[in-house]
């Protein structure tokens, strides 16, 4: 659990695309660079990349073992990478040396996540506490994200743009040395190379591909997180169309992670006794309302209900459907299973919000009304795919 803890709270720290580095970038990106919101999303899009590709890290550590170990080993060279990266990002100023290093800080934050996210399936099998260890990690995570978008806002606010990414880059690059200096805490067996081990668990990959059930619940999770978004045409909407200050907007970023907190304990007070389809249904509810619920955004009061009511129900789909996955994945191919139904989840983010910044700036004439209800209606359709899941964990085909 206090691993966990760490992995998940220094990602919270360090991802490209959330952590302390977004808003300072995308500052940067729209007012020194002059980017809109379709080339911001689009140009940033290769930052998914390496969390695309998650069962690559995943196929890797299943079955090569590294000094004896599959995991711990390629932790600490992950980590070691990231703090290089994000060091470099500190002592950069130009958009194409930037971009390159930031790729290096997402493949080597997806890798660690692979790493623990194999991990958490083990161990959550083994001991039946899967959905325990999800609400751990997102409630670490929301933790340190608020900390840091509190701290990417002071730094927006007293620093020129470029002063304040170099700042959030040096900050992030102390998170990995936490990671490095925590996968002692990780009671994992001796692994080594022999032909059995390796047919055995070559065995499980295929089983991968040859069960239906889990190819569905990968279909599941694709169209449940598959929604034009909007969050890169919001920022644009709250800095220049209702005056909110990047201060605000940071701390509105934290507001949204306290309502992940608050989603985090209240699954662990009441939710974590309804049934998994219970809890999907929820999920899918609360997430169309807390997208309609933008279109009453008009003030600084409306907007923080309104993210923590989306951090609230964020968190219990998250904890919804990685609870899925995990439950899902084939023994002896743990990494490469929750990895790859985790690349299907991350797949969905560069397309929806290129979608949405495309739908935002072409179709809709830069109105958000009709982008949040599209959005809101593509999720809704989900709620109908729920009776064809399948209960219990599903298992390997024979």
């Amino acid at each position: 659990m206090w691993f966990f803890a760490i992995v998940y709270a220094v990602e919270g720290i360090g991802q490209a695309k959330s952590g302390i580095l977004w808003q300072p970038l995308s500052h940067w990106l729209k007012e020194s660079m002059r980017w809109d919101p379709t080339t911001i999303s689009a140009s940033l899009a290769i930052l998914d990349l390496p969390w695309i590709i998650k069962p690559v890290w995943g196929a890797i550590s299943d079955f090569v073992p590294l000094f004896g170990y599959r995991r711990r080993p390629y932790l600490v060279l992950a980590n070691i990478a990231a703090f290089l990266a994000f060091v470099a990002v500190a002592a950069t100023d130009t958009a194409s040396a930037m971009i390159p290093a930031l790729t290096v800080t997402a493949i080597a934050m997806a890798a660690s996540s692979t790493l623990c996210g194999a991990l958490l399936v083990e161990t959550g099998q083994r001991t039946n506490a899967s959905a325990t260890f999800v609400n751990q990690q997102w409630l670490w995570y929301n933790i340190a994200q608020m900390i840091s978008v509190l701290i990417a806002g002071y730094l927006i606010e007293v620093l020129p743009p470029i002063g304040a990414l170099h700042t959030a880059a040096a900050i992030a690059a102390i998170a990995p040395l936490a990671i490095i200096g925590g996968v002692w805490l990780v009671q994992e067996p001796r692994s080594g190379i022999d032909l059995a081990a390796l047919r055995t668990r070559m065995d499980a990959l295929l089983a991968v591909f040859r069960s239906r059930n889990l190819l569905f619940v990968a279909a599941f999770l694709f169209l449940y997180y598959f929604s034009p978004h909007f969050g890169t045409p919001l920022y644009f909407q709250m800095s220049d169309r209702l005056g909110f200050s990047q201060g605000f907007i940071g701390v509105l970023s934290a507001i949204g992670s306290a309502g992940w907190i608050i989603g985090g304990l209240l699954y662990r007070w009441r939710l974590n006794r309804l049934s998994r389809s219970a809890l999907l249904r929820l999920s899918i509810l609360g997430g169309v309302l807390s997208t309609l619920s933008c279109l009453a955004l008009s003030s600084p009061a409306t907007a923080v209900v309104i993210w923590v009511f989306s951090g609230m129900t964020s968190m219990i789909a998250m904890i919804a459907t990685m609870t899925l996955a995990a439950e899902s994945c084939p023994e002896g191919a743990e990494g490469f299973a929750f990895a790859g139904m985790m690349s299907i989840v991350n797949l969905t983010n560069p397309l929806a919000d290129t979608m949405g910044s495309v739908l935002y700036q072409h179709v809709f004439n830069e109105q958000l009304a009709p982008l949040i209800i599209v959005s809101a209606a593509t999720t809704a359709l989900v709620f109908f795919l729920i009776p064809l899941m399948v209960e219990g964990r599903v298992q390997p085909a024979v």
